[in-house]
């Protein structure tokens, strides 16, 4: 069953953040178990952001953040970060989609 999980951050440095993402994403090329991440901006929460990160299953999510360089990611992110991120897990129990 497919797993969400969100990562709610604030930071006032989103610039240094993308480019320790973007880095990250590069260097595990291949080996990704995420199929899917979009990022947002709150539009009404000042230096606010979420990661919506989207895996096959919540089993695979939690290999994922087993490995040591997700726990190496997550530290140098928690650096950039105005506080803790706060993560929300969701199994994913319905799904549509809408086209035209």
């Amino acid at each position: 069953m497919t797993f969400i999980q969100i990562i709610e951050y604030k930071t006032s440095r989103i610039d240094e953040f993308n480019a320790l993402l973007d880095a990250w994403v590069e260097k595990n090329e291949g080996n990704r178990v995420a199929t899917r991440a979009v990022q947002a901006k709150d539009r009404d929460a000042e230096n606010t952001y979420l990661n919506i990160v989207e895996f096959p299953s919540y089993e695979q999510a939690m290999e994922n953040s087993r490995r040591p360089e997700t726990g190496e990611f997550a530290a140098q992110v928690a650096a950039l970060c105005d506080g803790p991120p706060v993560f929300r897990n969701l199994e994913v129990t319905n799904e549509r989609g809408f086209e035209g």
